[in-house]
């Protein structure tokens, strides 16, 4: 049953094949047996799961039914669950259980879906190779030596182990699409604004995105059709009418526009991803799409710019953790400021000091006009670099990242090398942009990903163009070594 995509288990539920009880039962199992392997998943909610699951059948035997009804699925630890601890991958949050479901986990659970458990992350969502959890580092599933990507890497992992069809997942520089192309999985971040950010804990706000991770094109559109909706407890959110995203997965794409970036095929681009990538561009072109050179000139700005707008506003975000109201404290503080500064130097790993001291620095009196504003005046050029290019094509397509997923512990010396993982991915926050990675390639026994990068609000012409080169390619049907 694992190797079945969540569209075969809609099929398999709703034709009676088998049970959501069995279905759930069958995943806990392998989380339970194979995780050991993996660190995925932080929290297992087997009974929670289960009895959703025996609600579920009783839902699917009367015919009243929701499309995800009884499907089984991981939920990133940063989307508050009622009653169920909700860490953020820290030690400050290691103890906090909320009072309420996210907007996210609402949906789903309207939707019938059965929640596993919540998935490993990087602290906080900051990181790209999912290293400074404090639950310890995810392995990658092709590779127990390299990292998964992050910050998502536990959802992209859990997938890619099967030990579940599909997971949620945040976006903030590229945390779905990185860790989806580093484990060979499918992982879409839409529009900012599309899905709603309550209840997820925040990290760069206007960054933040939720997003799906799954095998197929197909599956995430049956996942953003539960995700995506308009929320009036998020002031970011957009009220615009959700599509159907599983509509128009079959038509065909000749004559479609694909704007392929030389900034994204310059130095730094691993040769072998490149090919692989220039490959998958071939086959679009055998299925009657062009291709259209075009120029995004800022790209080699987004980093730097990103690097001061998200820590400054992590540094605003993460102030609440003080010790004080939830979450993590020190043991007897001799007064407050003692309390406030043993919580935050106890509670906080490294990286995420790192940002905060980076981003108060960044908005300091004295220092705003001269980073914050000025990295916000690159957003408004880097953005319009996007709206120019799609005044000419349809979507852009490029590498999701430089290389194949790289060993644990090789960039940890380096931040900047690690922050320059996300050199592609990055532009598409800043922008507000949706784009989602599919496999396109081994290299060195590890896959790649193709990025898709789409105008506002079309996460459907995206999907349709993931899912017509799935129905044309097997990268997305590989399994790593050893998983039955």
């Amino acid at each position: 049953m694992h190797n079945l995509t969540i569209a075969e288990l809609v099929k398999g539920l709703q034709d009676k094949a088998f049970s959501s009880v069995e279905l759930t039962q069958h995943f806990l199992a392998r989380i339970a047996k194979l995780d050991a392997n993996y660190n995925a998943v932080i929290t297992v909610t087997a009974d929670q799961a289960l009895k959703a699951a025996v609600a579920a059948d009783k839902r699917l035997a009367a015919g009243d039914a929701p499309a995800l009804c009884g499907v089984p699925i991981l939920h990133k630890d940063i989307f508050c669950t009622d009653g169920v601890r909700t860490s953020c991958g820290s030690k400050m949050l290691d103890n906090f259980i909320p009072p309420y479901n996210a907007t996210v986990v609402e949906n789903f659970e309207q939707a019938g879906a059965v929640v596993l458990g919540k998935t490993n992350m990087d602290e906080f969502a900051m990181g790209s190779s999912n290293e400074t959890s404090f639950y310890g580092p995810v392995k990658n599933p092709w590779a127990s030596d390299s990292v998964p990507g992050g910050s998502s890497g536990g959802s992209a992992a859990a997938v890619a182990a099967r030990l579940a069809p599909g997971a949620t997942a945040t976006d903030t520089g590229g945390s779905i699409r990185q860790p989806a192309a580093l484990c060979g999985i499918t992982g879409l971040k839409p529009t900012y604004g599309r899905v709603s950010r309550w209840g997820m804990i925040a990290f760069a706000s206007s960054l933040d995105q939720g997003g799906p991770m799954a095998r197929t094109a197909e599956d995430c559109a049956i996942l953003l059709n539960c995700m995506a909706s308009y929320d009036d407890k998020d002031s970011t959110c957009i009220d615009r009418e959700v599509p159907d995203y599983s509509a128009t997965l079959n038509d065909g794409i000749k004559g479609l526009k694909i704007g392929v970036p030389r900034e994204y095929f310059s130095e730094g681009l691993d040769p072998e991803t490149e090919k692989a990538v220039r490959t998958a561009l071939a086959e679009f072109e055998a299925q009657g799409a062009e291709l259209v050179e075009i120029s995004l000139p800022n790209t080699g700005l987004s980093v730097p710019a990103y690097y001061v707008i998200a820590p400054a506003e992590a540094s605003a975000n993460l102030t609440r953790f003080d010790g004080v109201r939830y979450g993590y404290r020190c043991e007897n503080p001799s007064d407050l400021n003692d309390l406030y500064t043993r919580t935050r130097a106890e509670g906080f790993g490294d990286e995420v000091k790192r940002r905060i001291l980076i981003g108060t620095y960044c908005l300091s009196a004295g220092y705003y006009d001269a980073y914050y504003g000025k990295a916000q005046q690159v957003r408004q050029l880097i953005q319009q670099d996007f709206e120019k290019a799609f005044q000419q094509v349809d979507v852009i397509m490029g590498p999701t990242t430089p290389s194949p997923a790289f060993k644990f512990g090789s960039k940890g010396d380096d931040p900047v090398a690690m922050y320059l993982e996300d050199i592609y991915t990055i532009a598409t926050n800043l922008a507000g942009l949706p784009g989602m990675s599919v496999p396109c390639g081994m290299v060195d026994e590890k896959p790649v990903g193709l990025q898709i990068i789409g105008n506002y609000f079309d996460e459907a012409r995206m999907l349709n163009t993931a899912h017509q080169f799935q129905q044309a390619t097997d990268w997305h049907t590989l399994t790593p070594e050893g998983i039955a």
